[in-house]
């Protein structure tokens, strides 16, 4: 059975923070709520607890994972950053994107993409996330908790979309060790990917915040 933290959404407490942050660094795999949809994530070092979320949601080795930073200098740490994609990132952070870049080699490789050699890296407007992100003091692996759900399954008959905090819990309890729980309702609104790879940035798809991002490309 998954441990619930509850956190509080505004003023997180210190002592549950660096509880989750134990838990974490021993490989847990986790349940947590975004600026954008509620996650599946873990330290992102911790190699058989990101062998597990990609279990979880079924991905194959070559499909990247994205992950959670607390800051645009930490960014740095993980990713090339260009002059034209620290301009665009600089004026959008924190909040609901996800950007595209090329990974350093402290990005392990089981997270980024093995062909194009990057990763996908969000700085969350988010103030729990923020905080078990310092205290942490690596990446978090952020995926989509709601894409779970989007599968055909006869004993399920709610929509994703109407599912209150408590289903939700209820449906992925099983799945993984810890749950937090900050009182808020799942939304499933997603980020903006951003690809800034290259010269020129892309927008890969229109999620929340999108208008601001394509007014800075």
């Amino acid at each position: 059975m998954a441990k619930i933290f509850s956190i509080h959404p505004d003023n997180p407490q210190s002592r549950r923070i660096e509880e989750i942050h134990t838990e974490l660094q021993r490989g847990a795999v986790m349940l947590y709520p975004t600026d954008t949809v509620y996650a599946i994530g873990c330290d992102l070092n911790a190699k058989s607890a990101v062998e597990r979320v990609r279990q979880i949601k079924q991905l194959a080795n070559d499909k990247p994972l994205t992950f959670l930073c607390p800051s645009l200098s930490n960014v740095a740490t993980y990713a090339f950053v260009s002059d034209v994609a620290y301009r665009i990132m600089k004026s959008l952070i924190p909040g609901p994107y996800t950007f595209l870049l090329p990974a350093t080699k402290l990005v392990p490789r089981l997270v980024q993409s093995p062909k194009r050699k990057t990763t996908g890296i969000r700085v969350p407007n988010h103030i729990a996330c923020l905080a078990l992100l310092e205290s942490l003091g690596n990446p978090i692996i952020s995926t989509s908790a709601h894409i779970l759900l989007d599968e055909e399954d006869d004993n399920w008959s709610e929509s994703p979309a109407n599912m209150t905090q408590v289903e939700l819990f209820d449906r992925l309890e099983p799945m993984v060790d810890l749950i937090i729980d900050t009182g808020e309702e799942p939304t499933y609104k997603v980020s903006t990917i951003l690809d800034l790879t290259a010269e020129q940035p892309v927008m890969v798809r229109k999620g929340l915040g999108w208008e601001e991002a394509d007014a800075w490309m």
